[in-house]
């Protein structure tokens, strides 16, 4: 504790309490090593290759209606969980990953802002049905004692944040949260991280980060929190190993990002025609007054919103300018 004179004493009693806690919420271990044996063609069970897609749909989900990192980071946790203890036919994966996510989003958004069930599923294009979604959010929670403060590693992430911006240490310039919180979402969509502690993952994520900018006194409280928190230097090792290579994969050219699939709206027969009528009735805008107008390109043009929006289902970068991270994600590291 001498060692972490600096950060708050509330803090640190708080890691401690979520240290204790976080084995409650992690995904059991036979479950996730029978997702990693399990074929996709022989359809015995769920996959680890659908469970990564199936997450990384929830994260264009969680994009499309500007959840949290939180709502999306439960709704993972509550998926991995649920699979470990549960023997799921891979049709029914849609809907137990949708019911993950709407159950987190009713957790931790504000009631105006959870997507109604039935829009969920039409973004989604599922073919379940509401009363199919109400049903399986009903067997998850049951089955998972759902509690609103789940210990993830975005909660620790968020803990560590705090104690590197509050220490002398951490006047330095350091990655933003939501930086780190990209990075998370990308290792969440790798069954291979569920196997991690949160307490270690999230401290992989910032010691990798710390490393690249060569920051010795940055480094150093790492260490002071690893000591703390009895996390072994192979340990340590081993997951930052991992996230390096996630990192390294997600930034590639050759990395296989999911198919772009295309939203298909779904309107009534009178707003069709409505539309329809809509796009021949033009209204005429007056002449611009402006002596360098192009008179090629004076003539109307008309954007087609039939199909033209890339899916949220098909595209887990919607967080940044078409890749998978924000912008400051895709910065050069200084």
């Amino acid at each position: 504790m001498r060692d972490l004179q600096s950060i708050d004493s509330l803090l640190l009693k708080e890691l401690k309490s979520c240290c204790a806690k976080e084995y409650n919420f992690l995904p059991r271990e036979t479950g996730l090593k029978l997702m990693e044996s399990a074929s996709t063609e022989n359809h015995s069970g769920v996959s680890a290759k659908s469970r990564d897609a199936r997450v990384e749909e929830l994260w264009g989900l969680t994009s499309f209606f500007d959840y949290s990192t939180q709502t999306f980071v439960q709704a993972v946790n509550l998926l991995d969980r649920f699979l470990t203890i549960m023997k799921v036919q891979p049709k029914h994966l849609p809907c137990i990953g949708v019911g993950c996510l709407h159950i987190a989003a009713k957790m931790v958004e504000e009631e105006s802002n959870v997507s109604p069930t039935h829009e969920l599923i039409r973004i989604s294009q599922s073919r379940f049905t509401v009363s199919d979604l109400c049903r399986m959010e009903k067997i998850i929670s049951e089955k998972l004692s759902v509690e609103p403060e789940a210990v993830t590693a975005l909660t620790f992430l968020h803990l560590y944040y705090s104690a590197f911006t509050s220490s002398p240490a951490g006047r330095e310039e350091i990655p933003s949260i939501g930086r780190l919180e990209a990075q998370l979402k990308a290792c969440l969509c790798r069954l291979v991280f569920s196997k991690a502690k949160p307490s270690v993952l999230a401290l992989s994520l910032i010691a990798q980060e710390f490393e690249a900018l060569q920051s010795v006194s940055l480094l150093k409280l790492v260490q002071q929190f690893q000591r703390h928190l009895k996390i072994s230097d192979s340990e340590l090792l081993h997951w930052k190993e991992l996230v390096a290579k996630c990192m390294t994969e997600y930034h590639s050219s050759e990395c296989n990002k999911p198919d772009n699939k295309k939203l298909v709206w779904i309107v009534s027969r009178r707003t069709a025609q409505n539309l329809q009528a809509n796009h021949f009735s033009v209204p005429g805008l007056p002449t611009i007054p402006e002596g360098s107008w192009d008179e090629s390109e004076s003539e109307d043009s008309c954007e087609d919103m039939s199909c033209g929006e890339d899916s949220p289902c098909g595209s887990p970068g919607s967080d940044g300018e078409g890749a998978f991270f924000p912008s400051t994600f895709l910065r050069c590291r200084k």
